[in-house]
């Protein structure tokens, strides 16, 4: 996914007719066959009876933080579903890291699953925990031991390990279900909502750790409607309405490509009125609005780049001291409003 890309803006159907036309248009295109390093939807459909879930997503993932943003009901978990093996398509295929979702041999070593929801067995520890779900995986006991208590350390758990996950606030649950999903030491990680519950500090350091596995190559694909932290950690956002994938790719592409939205620009300088009078000249200049403090204002144009081209030459014409210019809509949120239409739950 190496560059943004804004699908047309299908209106999702429901019921059979919905169905009909995911079967029939959701044959595996023909081509080269995807990088064995990605993530990859080839034109998947996903139906509940009759209840869209997604349909047709074609989507190629590299490595990073990947963030999926969408209102409730968007699709957002059955395409963690999908990737992680846990539901097969209706139609289309997917591939992570070459190894497709219906070989769940060779599919769960490479992915790591955080769900959204608690369900712990009924008097565990936290080291038990992760521990135990090594065993299951086939580890010995010396090997389980150590990945476990790795993975413990890496989300700041270990003091608290051998206390009952009964006992665990809503944080150090979160914590010690990201602790059993890099236990094994996936290539990608599917994370849903991992930050619910977390105080500052511990967003801090998980955030942290979700920037050291990105770093490390590993996929890291966060589900969240906590929109300023998409916008915080995320080097790519798909963004899903409806069973539909509406845009994908990086934020700052994103907000460029929504040609029909005028760019909002943020100016704090030392003669804001002057340079306001002079904006307004501008037939791409849509409008602008002083701060209430007289030393800034914001501009929201049609052109950013003729705006940006009048701007300087203003500057330096009327010897105009800048202290900062920003765009000011630029992030997840704002993107997120335009092409969904609503800011999301939390955000």
């Amino acid at each position: 996914m190496s560059e943004f890309t804004t699908l047309p803006p299908d209106t999702p159907s429901t019921g059979a007719t919905a169905r009909e036309e995911a079967i029939s248009t959701s044959q595996a295109p023909s081509g080269s066959t995807p990088p064995t390093g990605t993530v990859t939807f080839k034109n998947v459909s996903k139906f509940y009876g009759e209840v869209l879930g997604v349909n047709r997503v074609d989507l190629v993932l590299e490595s990073g933080i990947i963030g999926l943003v969408g209102p409730n009901g968007s699709g957002k978990t059955t395409m963690m579903n999908l990737m992680t093996g846990l539901l097969r398509p209706s139609k289309g295929r997917i591939e992570v890291l070459g190894v497709p979702t219906s070989d769940p041999i060779r599919l769960f070593p490479q992915v790591g699953y955080c769900t959204q929801w608690d369900s712990f067995p009924a008097g565990i520890n936290g080291y038990k925990f992760v521990y135990g779900y090594l065993r299951v995986h086939g580890y010995t006991h010396a090997q389980a031991e150590q990945l476990a208590w790795e993975a413990l350390d890496r989300v700041s758990l270990r003091d608290a390990a051998k206390r009952k996950i009964a006992g665990y606030s809503k944080g150090m649950r979160q914590r010690v279900k990201l602790a059993q999903a890099i236990s094994h030491k996936p290539k990608v990680l599917v994370l849903d909502e991992p930050l619910n519950g977390l105080d500052p500090m511990a967003r801090a350091e998980i955030i942290a750790v979700f920037q050291d596995l990105a770093a490390e190559g590993h996929h890291v694909i966060i589900s969240s409607h906590i929109l300023h932290e998409v916008d915080m950690i995320a080097d790519q956002v798909v963004l899903l309405t409806g069973g539909y994938v509406v845009a994908e790719g990086e934020i700052g592409g994103v907000r460029t490509d929504i040609e029909e939205q005028p760019i909002q620009v943020l100016v704090r300088c030392d003669k804001p009125s002057l340079l306001a009078s002079k904006l307004f000249e501008s037939e791409n200049t849509v409008e602008v609005a002083l701060h209430d403090d007289r030393r800034g204002l914001l501009v929201r144009t049609k052109d950013a780049n003729a705006f940006y081209l009048r701007f300087n030459n203003l500057v330096l014409e009327h010897n105009i001291r800048i202290e900062t210019v920003a765009v000011a809509d630029a992030d997840v949120r704002a993107v997120y409003q335009y092409l969904i239409g609503t800011e999301g739950e939390g955000s």
